[in-house]
């Protein structure tokens, strides 16, 4: 585990940088915002005070209905209640609190809207709130002003604290990830050290308790064990039955020339025909040994091998016609291994290729199962031995060459495919050959 840790292609690793990263960028964008909104909040609770104090030192001097001088004599006295700079004209007459301030504030009191400003002068920075009004006729505009900087240095120190608060929750968030992280990949320690006793032969399967997001490849990995054990039975039993079939020709065979007597003409056919038998049964046994199966991982293309192959038997049998029809969608591909779709077809086209009169129909369609359907215009099977056809080394009719392996293959193949094979009379006269192959959602 410590090797994982200082890998970068770690999944480890790659999960707490983004957490950790993304815990940062969070924690630090709601830092500023923080900083942003609470010297605003501060603003706006600072600016209603101030509006609210304008206001109510307007009405108080309509209340007391004095001239503009005694307005502003009553301003220089009265208007100290507030503790805030103020700076008031009346008319052409002006009075302030500090008359450094008047010249500073002197733009804000041609205005004639109410507003809030911020004004900064030196080392001070005023919030000052302008409200205009009229007295006794006479229009005017009263100023009044708080120090802001000392609000700002609170609200500074105010937002640093948070910004400490911030980091040692970022620290303990970066903590909570960590331990997130190593129990939510528990389950990935389990599989690795199931895939461990599976190499070292402790188990046979892997274990189906795992997060429903793994199920997929813990089955597939079953899956391509059993296949794996499927093709190592599949080749010992082509083995013990190459070993039985090739054990007694052969032992004839070296018999004969071995002994003494002459080799004539019906010795030498005979021998020659259990040579055929045996070499029969050895490629009968290679191409079961060939099959993959649906779980190989491959795909076929029906234009590309079922042309492919009609193509070879056209010129393997050119006085027949074989004639070819391909679904709508001729890229379509299928879950079917390349090498399984064509003995499929050739087992079929070759039976149809001998035994037809003139013509050969094969038909690929693709509707949920792939169907595959081949027809000649030979003698055909009398209906009672349809059943019989595909019976391991049982022929029919002697009069063309093979040795009956070729159906028993076939059923084979759709057996790994979970498949079905129809023999029925053809309306050209012949036999008629349906070979149905799920590769999707497909009824039975």
């Amino acid at each position: 585990m410590s090797s994982s840790r200082l890998d970068r292609r770690s999944l480890r690793i790659r999960l707490l940088a983004w957490l950790s990263g993304i815990a940062l960028v969070v924690t630090g964008m709601t830092w500023l915002l923080h900083g942003i909104l609470l010297k605003d909040l501060a603003r706006d609770f600072l600016g209603a005070r101030l509006e609210r104090e304008a206001a109510h030192a307007i009405e108080q001097l309509r209340r007391d209905y004095l001239s503009t001088a005694a307005v502003l004599d009553s301003a220089s006295r009265g208007f100290q209640v507030f503790h805030h700079l103020y700076v008031l004209r009346l008319g052409d007459d002006t009075s302030a609190s500090d008359p450094r301030w008047q010249a500073a504030l002197q733009s804000l009191l041609g205005a004639s809207s109410e507003t809030l400003v911020e004004v900064r002068e030196g080392q001070q920075h005023l919030l000052v709130y302008r409200q205009p009004f009229v007295l006794n006729g006479e229009d005017g505009v009263l100023l009044i002003g708080e120090d802001f900087s000392q609000v700002e240095a609170g609200l500074h120190r105010l937002h640093w604290w948070v910004g400490g608060i911030a980091a040692a929750l970022l620290v303990m968030l970066v903590a909570l990830n960590l331990l997130a992280v190593n129990r939510g990949l528990i389950p990935l320690s389990r599989l690795h050290d199931q895939l461990g006793e599976l190499r070292r032969g402790e188990r046979e399967r892997l274990s189906l308790d795992v997060p429903s997001e793994l199920d997929d490849l813990v089955m597939q990995l079953n899956r391509f064990m059993d296949e794996i054990d499927s093709r190592l039975q599949r080749s010992r039993d082509s083995v013990a039955n190459l070993s039985h079939a090739l054990k007694t020709p052969l032992a004839a065979v070296t018999q004969v020339l071995r002994g003494t007597r002459p080799i004539d003409e019906s010795r030498r056919r005979r021998l020659v025909e259990r040579l055929d038998v045996a070499h029969a049964q050895l490629d009968a046994e290679l191409r079961r040994s060939r099959i993959a199966g649906p779980h190989a991982g491959r795909m076929s293309e029906l234009r590309h091998d079922g042309s492919r192959l009609v193509e070879m038997f056209r010129a393997l049998y050119p006085d027949k016609r074989f004639r070819l029809s391909l679904p709508d969608r001729l890229d379509q591909r299928i879950p079917v291994e390349s090498q399984d779709l064509s003995e499929m077809l050739g087992i079929v086209l070759d039976n149809a290729g001998k035994w037809a009169s003139h013509q050969v129909h094969c038909q690929l369609r693709l509707d949920g199962c792939l169907t595959i359907l081949v027809e000649d215009d030979g003698p055909g099977v009398a209906e009672a031995d349809l059943p019989s056809l595909g019976q391991r080394g049982r022929r029919l009719d002697e009069s063309q060459p093979g040795y009956g392996l070729g159906l028993s293959i076939l059923n084979q193949l759709l057996t790994r495919y979970s498949g079905r094979v129809r023999f029925a009379p053809s309306s050209l006269g012949g036999l008629r050959v349906e070979i149905t192959v799920p590769v999707g959602e497909c009824l039975p």
